[in-house]
């Protein structure tokens, strides 16, 4: 039994595994007992705001009946949910779950309260809108939107239009109810305009299971070697600059020499002044270097060419002993002024002097916080211990120190300590918390909308444009694509290659 061989064992059992899942997946579509399924889906969540000095009316809803409206100046939200049956039996308005409530469905919207809601139904369906105006009707109370018992056949479904005081997201929109012999569960969210998929369910299935057989039993005849995968280079790579990325750049070079066998990166950083010092003077002798920095680069440089991976959000932060969580830009510049030197100019009955720490000149975090936040540079340095002042002409007691990890800990150990850090550093800590700026706060998801000021572009720079085969250009592509922005998203960047944050990257 010569043909009895490790690859011809795994060819036979891909082949049976195609085989049998084929029939498997047909019988189950084909033959096995279905299950009602009631699904609802958001294709619709958008804020109502009035403008400063606006006027006009906005079209909205108030008790099933379309009205006009100025939005209040705290605004509102409108809400389209779809209800539908997504399966190939009909439903009833006997398979709603028992209750004491009458309605069939509650769509609850969080903490907003609903103010108004309509229903529109497909021109024909005169059933559906029957149920949906016999008693008990189509209401609201508080913050849900109770729906009564309608029976829909295959394919029908109706929308709710519904008006919110306030922003809602869509996790926080749930509908409570049950069926007999069946389940109500959320669908994946669409536009109002999606065409229905061309391939069924079963189709794809079975498309999925067959193409993977066949590029297993293609793999096993070529009998190859598996080729490293497409842009990775062999070789050794240093990657210094930015503290603030560090914690991004190292995952990002584990993943990337798990990925690619035979190459090493080093992440070794300093600052990003500092990075961009010890690219400008490296020579060939000292091999591959890719210096990340907060923001751009200093003036200077002419030969050090820019690339832009991600947008990095920062955050001041303060000792627990202050209860204050939010400052204002003029309040913040004015601290560092001088001109604010106790806290209790700002809470009253807190007894306690300011105390800034502060990063050295090769921090991009601070040359960020100087440029987007206090609009000049900070004060000079005026103490070695960040207790006491040296510099008895000195308006302000501030201290420099080498690392986020140091400003950090010294924040959280020294009562009225002011201090910064890129954002996701902050996460965990004990004995400080986060300062607000202008009652805005520092979210990833918000970032092109929200006007938060302290956060600012990375950027990677190399000598020149480095060879498309090499590893510098390889591990650019790899932060800018792929895996690589995975890493950087899961540490609470936003990668500039993604579709918001090019345009986020674009503005600058």
């Amino acid at each position: 039994m010569q043909w009895i061989t490790p690859e011809n064992l795994i060819a036979v059992g891909t082949a049976l595994i195609g085989v049998l899942v084929t029939f498997a997946v047909v019988w189950i579509d084909r033959f096995s007992p279905q299950r009602k399924r009631l699904g609802y889906r958001v294709q619709l969540n958008t804020p109502l705001h009035r403008e400063e000095n606006q006027d006009s009316e906005v079209m909205t809803v108030r008790e099933g009946q379309v009205v006009g409206i100025t939005p209040p100046e705290n605004g509102s939200t409108l809400v389209l949910l779809r209800i539908e049956n997504d399966r190939e039996l009909d439903i009833s308005s006997d398979d709603y779950g028992a209750s004491t409530d009458p309605h069939g469905l509650k769509i609850t919207f969080g903490e907003r309260t609903v103010q108004g809601v309509v229903a529109t139904i497909p021109a024909g369906w005169e059933s559906v809108r029957d149920d949906l105006e016999r008693t008990p009707k189509l209401g609201r109370n508080a913050n849900a939107v109770l729906v009564p018992k309608v029976a829909l056949e295959r394919g029908q479904y109706f929308k709710l239009l519904v008006q919110l005081s306030g922003g809602v997201a869509d996790r926080d929109i749930k509908i409570d109810g049950s069926l007999h012999g069946g389940t109500i569960r959320r669908n994946r969210s669409t536009t109002p305009d999606e065409k229905p998929a061309r391939f069924s369910p079963t189709a794809r299935n079975v498309t999925v299971v067959l193409t993977a057989c066949v590029m297993v039993l293609a793999a096993i005849i070529v009998r190859e070697q598996t080729p490293p995968p497409i842009g990775c280079a062999r070789g050794t790579l240093t990657v210094t600059g930015s503290t603030a990325f560090a914690p991004a750049l190292r995952a990002a070079a584990k993943q990337y020499e798990e990925d690619c066998e035979g190459s090493t990166v080093t992440v070794d950083v300093h600052g990003s002044t500092a990075g961009i010092r010890e690219l400008a003077q490296a020579g060939k002798d000292k091999g591959a270097i890719i210096a990340l920095s907060d923001g751009r680069k200093p003036g200077g440089f002419p030969e050090l060419r820019e690339n832009m991976v991600a947008v990095s959000l920062f955050t001041l932060v303060v000792n627990d002993g202050i209860p204050l969580d939010d400052l204002t830009l003029d309040e913040i510049r004015g601290i560092y002024r001088g001109e604010i030197h106790n806290w209790g100019q700002l809470v009253p009955g807190v007894d306690q002097p300011v105390l800034l720490v502060s990063r050295d000149a090769n921090s991009g975090t601070r040359q960020v916080f100087q440029r987007r936040v206090l609009d000049r540079n900070e004060p000079a340095n005026s103490s070695q211990d960040c207790r006491t002042s040296d510099d008895p002409e000195s308006k302000v007691i501030r201290c420099e120190l080498d690392s986020t990890e140091q400003v950090l800990t010294t924040v959280a150990e020294l009562p009225g300590a002011l201090g910064y850090s890129e954002l996701r550093a902050t996460d965990g800590r004990k004995g400080l918390h986060r300062v607000a700026v202008d009652r805005r706060r520092p979210v990833v998801e918000e970032l092109g909308e929200s006007s938060y000021p302290y956060r600012e572009i990375e950027y990677a720079y190399t000598r020149g444009l480095p060879p498309a085969d090499s590893l510098t250009s390889s591990f650019l592509t790899y932060l800018r694509s792929g895996r690589g922005q995975d890493v950087i998203s899961a540490h609470g960047h936003l990668p500039c290659a993604t579709p918001k944050g090019l345009k986020v990257c674009a503005d600058g």
